[in-house]
């Protein structure tokens, strides 16, 4: 037998609770909320970010603003640029050379 809670279900905005509630989630999440937080996808294809919160009367998903960082992405393009001027030249040349032998032993 599956038993149905009474308590109602909102997803709101952080923004949107009240300050005591918002302490709440704070002090519920000490450290942050990047252990918990849930992806929620919509119909439409667009997803948000939420927190699990529940008081006496009702389940919470708490959604909480992420920013992603696309600049970041534009970069990393060009720190992992592959055309390296002259890797080439280098791997050719060190190729090219012979160990020059001393006449020492190499018996150690």
């Amino acid at each position: 037998m599956v038993t149905v809670s009474k308590k109602k279900r909102l997803v709101t905005s952080f923004h949107n609770l009240t300050p005591e509630q918002q302490n709440e989630v704070k002090a519920l999440y000490p450290l942050g909320f990047a252990e918990v937080m849930m992806r929620i996808d919509k119909p439409d294809g667009t997803f948000f970010y939420a927190v699990p919160f529940e008081t006496e009367d009702t389940y919470y998903l708490v959604k909480i603003d992420v920013k992603i960082d696309d600049a970041a992405e534009e970069s990393d393009d060009a720190y992992y640029d592959d055309d390296l001027k002259g890797a080439d030249d280098l791997a050719d040349s060190s190729s090219e050379e012979e160990p020059a032998d001393d006449g020492g032993d190499d018996d150690y």
